[in-house]
C-alpha cells in the first residue's frame, strides 16, 4: 500500500471565474438571464438569471437575451425581472403630479365644512388627496 497526498486539481483554483458567462459559444460576457425552454408548449422562457446553474437551462448575457428569436412555430415569453428597478409609466408620472397639485392646493374643504364635510368616517382627522390621517382607535 502506497501512501499518497490529496489530489490536486489541474486548474488552479484562482483562474476559474466565479460569475457565470453566456452560454453562447465565443462569449464570455457574464450572464444576466436565463433560458429555458417547455418542449410541451413549444415556448422559450427567458427570465431572471436563476440562483444556480441547472443542466438544461442556458445563461445568456444582455446581448443574446436581447436578440433572442424562437423557431419557426415558438413563442418566446419574456418574465420580467422584479429586482430591476421599474420604469414610471405614464399612467404613474401623471397621478405623482395630480397628487403633488393637490398638496400644493390651501386646504378650502376644511374651512368649508369643518373638517368632515361628507360625513366620512368618523375616524378621520384630515384628507390631503387621496390620503387620509386618522384619529387612534385609543382615543
Amino acid at each position: 500500500m502506497s501512501r499518497r497526498g490529496p489530489l490536486k486539481s489541474a486548474v488552479p483554483s484562482n483562474i476559474v471565474s466565479p460569475v457565470r458567462r453566456c452560454s453562447r459559444t465565443a462569449c464570455g460576457r457574464p450572464a444576466v438571464a436565463t433560458l429555458t425552454y417547455v418542449y410541451a408548449d413549444s415556448t422559450a422562457v427567458l427570465g431572471p438569471l436563476a440562483t444556480y446553474a441547472e443542466p438544461h437551462c442556458y445563461d445568456l448575457c444582455a446581448e443574446h437575451s436581447e436578440r433572442l428569436t424562437a423557431p419557426r412555430g415558438w413563442e418566446v415569453v419574456r418574465l420580467a425581472d422584479a429586482s430591476a428597478p421599474s420604469r414610471p409609466s405614464g399612467d404613474d408620472l401623471v397621478a405623482l403630479a395630480n397628487a403633488v397639485r393637490e398638496a400644493a392646493r390651501p386646504q378650502q374643504r376644511a374651512a368649508q365644512g369643518g373638517g368632515n364635510a361628507r360625513g366620512a368616517d368618523p375616524m378621520e382627522v384630515a384628507r390631503r388627496g387621496h390620503l387620509r390621517v386618522l384619529r387612534s382607535p385609543d382615543s
